[in-house]
């Protein structure tokens, strides 16, 4: 099993997955809810909470799980190419509020709406003469007015972060029994709330939600789908996805690359967003 001492920082937080991360020299302050995670190279972690056990998966059996993957030419590749590239478990909240944000949006925008959630709603954290501020509780944002979120600069999004917010406050959305459901289950619960579809829910279970059979399906994993596999995930000359389709074509997805299909689909992402030289954090 690989130890979590091989995960390779930049290639695992430049990966689309967490946006309240920043590099100083050779180390990474990262917020993770109510927690301010310190990660250096060679890898070292520390956390204000003491709490980051397993934040990069080092529990998951990697050693397994990239061999599997890897029985796919293109996604081996992309293994050699980006060699420590982890998935990580990050606070289910923050996570399903970000996913959120993210609609229609570039990855600048979306840590920037985060980062003044943050400094609204979070609370301050000192950490080697800097400043952090941790994320929103959920009764925190749930309690907000439409005015201070629209003050975040998160428009059309504001009023799909309030419900959000209540839906965990008020128990109808409960992490921990997410956690613990199918894969299908899981998925329907998310997107009874506004502002949650597929491939929002998608993100928010593979990287907070232990649910490794997720691939998030949007304009990036359809191009590479339709680029590298069109013989096997043929698009019919539709770019949109119905709920029909994006629900067989997942059922395809999973049935070729495996119950890690969401580890295939991180390597791939970061492949061809890296390819053409989309920014990062």
């Amino acid at each position: 099993m690989q130890s979590v001492e091989t995960t390779n920082l930049n290639f695992t937080i430049n990966s689309g997955q967490v946006f309240l991360w920043d590099k100083a020299g050779d180390t990474w302050y990262g917020i993770n809810g109510d927690d301010l995670l310190v990660v250096r190279e060679p890898f070292q972690i520390i956390s204000s909470k003491r709490q980051a056990h397993h934040f990069f998966r080092s529990d998951d059996n990697l050693t397994m799980i990239l061999s599997d993957i890897s029985k796919d030419n293109l996604v081996g590749k992309a293994v050699k190419q980006f060699p420590g590239l982890r998935l990580m478990r990050q606070d289910p909240f923050q996570c399903y509020i970000s996913f959120i944000c993210s609609s229609n949006s570039s990855i600048q925008n979306i840590r920037n709406m985060l980062k003044r959630l943050c400094a609204r709603f979070g609370n301050k954290i000192e950490y080697e003469d800097r400043q952090f501020f941790t994320f929103p509780r959920a009764d925190r944002l749930a309690d907000a007015t439409g005015k201070e979120l629209l003050s975040c600069g998160l428009g059309f999004r504001a009023k799909y972060v309030k419900d959000a917010a209540k839906s965990v406050s008020s128990g109808k959305i409960d992490f921990e029994y997410l956690k613990g459901t199918s894969y299908e289950s899981a998925l329907e619960n998310l997107k009874t709330v506004r502002g949650i579809g597929n491939k929002i829910a998608d993100c928010i279970l593979l990287f907070s939600l232990d649910k490794l059979e997720s691939f998030p399906i949007d304009r990036w994993t359809q191009r590479i789908l339709q680029k590298y596999y069109p013989k096997i995930f043929d698009s019919n000359g539709t770019k949109s996805l119905t709920e029909k389709k994006y629900t067989y074509l997942h059922e395809k997805i999973v049935e070729y690359f495996g119950s890690y299909a969401g580890y295939s689909q991180q390597f791939l992402f970061k492949l061809e967003r890296d390819l053409n030289k989309k920014n990062w954090l």
